[in-house]
């Protein structure tokens, strides 16, 4: 829900490809034609990308949806004699409703592009890469093609980098009778983490596939029985890739460890003590005793925290756990994770692989994501339709440890009483989203021990029986209306003493809902402090408005509405209401800006 979504995280940023490169127009448009499919984890389809020459150039056709949101675009490309792309046009809409609309055009020795969030114009000479914020898996099509052709398989990016491309494996699937080789391709250089494609291994290789194992598949369409070995293989080099970072990352202290002169920040008091010396063996602290004490053994290891503070762990508690993320949390200072809705077997891979230390990753607590099956339904965890389907999803999650089930916007909401009942009686909490034509006074009454988003609070006070929160509007609907919202009204006063009455924890994901007021060109307030230590590519992407926001009158509703949440926040915690910092947003930076939203709220730092 997010700035980022969950595929961008992965991927940081769309390329789209300017390749000043020798080659034939029409064999361009060869190489890059082609229809694909798009899947979710449980292999239902989500939208299709077709890929079709179109004269001097090509046209993509992309169309995704999960969650009732995603993309819808066109992007037409325009090639020279040589097969070099001369313009480029993209139009459509973007994952939460606002225009896309960006261009490209290459011409006597000169670059220019246009987009929401910015504009360049630079000369340019030789091979180059264009990183393109509104594009489609075909500019994966296109980087296959050119770099492999490019010497040393590499070649510069507009406006800054470099793109990389080496084979990490080979494999021949087969399937209705036909046999096809491929290759594992891995693409450096851009956000993050490596982007891992499939391409035919041919001397001019076509995009066969790209997969996030456990999220999304897109593949050469009739070739779609072949996902799952597929990302089985993937998964190996990626795995590879996972254990080196833990080997280089993670550092055992066996023995006794004494961490010397740290001040210690006890978060039962809200306190920072002086400089202590803290003694910690096999992963546990046994003492923590005045710094230069003559009591601290000889340890085996020694650490000087040269004053600085020693905080206990951060806890994310609303995270959707990828072992690619570890770094950014742990570099974050978050050691424990929730998962709030991941493909079950990536979570359970998840946790075994970090228990024996094939990942660095924070400790992960699983919450069991059980969703309704319906149009708009995310395809995580375990959809259902009945009630008894809804108890068996329970019991799989108790079987295995969980302790929690989490609720999905398309849950069947003449189940939802018993269902969470059952969860009880098994000894798991029960929270998540409202059920769509539900409110959250409804919810509380079911038995829900936790609500997750702020915007999933206030709607209480929005819908009517018609809304479908399932669609944008769960977004739309506060951004226009909440600034109006009268927080010392009746309604407001009581839901907020029920929340209280019951201890109802409020996971309320502040930050991740800036996205509602930002607009094209601003940096987004929740990675405002730290946005320019981040890839350049991501810095771009970064900037681009999410909600469609036509004018200033709007910007100005949508900025009140912003508001109108953080002072609700305030209100919850000075009312008791248990709050919780999960962020559903870009790995361990925001973590920071989510507390940070709530000292604006109105909380001391301490607290």
């Amino acid at each position: 829900m997010p700035l980022i979504h969950h595929l961008a995280i992965r991927r940081a940023a769309a390329l789209l490809l300017w390749l000043l490169l020798p080659l034939a127009a029409q064999a361009q448009a060869q190489a890059q034609a082609g229809r694909y499919s798009v899947w979710n984890a449980d292999r239902s389809r989500a939208g299709a990308l077709v890929i079709e020459p179109d004269g001097a150039g090509f046209v993509a056709r992309y169309d995704y949806k999960n969650n009732g949101r995603g993309p819808t675009m066109v992007e037409r490309y325009s090639l020279a004699d040589d097969g070099t792309p001369l313009a480029y046009a993209a139009s459509g809409t973007s994952t939460f409703g606002s225009p896309i609309d960006e261009q490209f055009s290459r011409d006597a020795g000169r670059v220019r592009w246009r987009s929401a969030a910015d504009a360049g114009d630079a000369a340019t000479s030789g091979a180059a890469l264009y990183v393109a914020m509104a594009g489609s898996p075909a500019v994966d099509a296109l980087a296959v093609a050119a770099l492999a052709k490019a010497p040393g398989g590499s070649l510069p990016l507009w406006p800054s980098g470099r793109l990389r491309q080496q084979v990490l494996d080979r494999l021949v699937v087969r399937h209705g009778g036909q046999a096809l080789a491929l290759q594992l391709l891995v693409h450096t250089g851009l956000g993050f983490e490596p982007n891992y494609l499939w391409a035919t291994d041919t001397a001019a290789p076509q995009l066969f596939a790209l997969l996030y194992p456990g999220w999304y598949s897109l593949v050469q369409e009739s070739w779609e029985p072949v996902i799952a070995e597929l990302e089985a293989r993937q998964r190996l080099a990626q795995g590879a890739l996972f254990r080196q970072r833990a080997l280089d990352w993670l550092r055992p202290l066996p023995g006794l460890t004494v961490l010397r002169n740290a001040r210690v920040f006890d978060s039962s008091t809200a306190k920072l003590g002086p400089a202590s010396d803290v003694l910690v063996f096999r992963g546990r602290i046994t003492a923590v005793l005045p710094a230069g004490s003559a009591d601290v053994p000889t340890p085996d290891t020694e650490i000087d925290a040269a004053g600085r503070v020693l905080l206990p762990g951060l806890f994310d508690m609303h995270d959707h756990a990828w072992p690619g993320n570890g770094g950014l949390h742990l570099a974050a200072g978050v050691t424990t994770v929730r998962d709030m809705g991941a493909d079950n077997a990536s979570v359970q891979r998840l946790i075994d692989d970090i228990g024996q230390r094939n990942v660095a990753y924070p400790q992960v607590v699983p919450a069991g994501f059980i969703e309704g099956q319906s149009a708009f339904s995310a395809r995580m965890g375990i959809v259902v339709q009945t009630l008894t389907e809804a108890k068996a999803a329970v019991d799989w999650y108790a079987q295995r440890g969980y302790p929690q089930i989490k609720i999905y916007n398309s849950f069947p909401r003449e189940h939802l009483a018993e269902t969470v009942a059952h969860a009880h009686q098994r000894g798991l909490r029960v929270g998540g989203h409202v059920p769509a034509f539900l409110r959250a006074d409804d919810v509380l009454a079911a038995g829900f021990d936790e609500i997750s988003h702020i915007n999933q609070l206030l709607l209480n006070f929005l819908v009517t029986p018609s809304t479908d929160t399932r669609t944008l509007d769960r977004f739309y609907l506060p951004a226009e209306r909440l600034g109006t919202l009268d927080l010392d009204s009746a309604p407001v006063q009581d839901f907020i003493a029920q929340l209280k009455a019951r201890g109802t924890v409020v996971d309320l994901t502040l930050m991740t809902f800036q996205f509602l007021q930002q607009r094209d060109g601003q940096a987004p307030a929740e990675l405002a402090a730290v946005l320019h230590h981040l890839p350049p590519d991501v810095q771009r992407s970064a900037r681009l408005g999410q909600m469609k926001i036509p004018d200033e009158a709007t910007a100005q509703r949508y900025r009140a509405a912003v508001a109108k949440m953080r002072e609700f926040t305030g209100r919850l915690y000075r009312a008791g209401v248990p709050l919780v910092a999960g962020t559903d947003n870009l790995p361990g930076l925001v973590l920071h800006s989510e507390l940070i939203g709530y000292v604006q709220a109105g909380l001391t730092p301490a607290q």
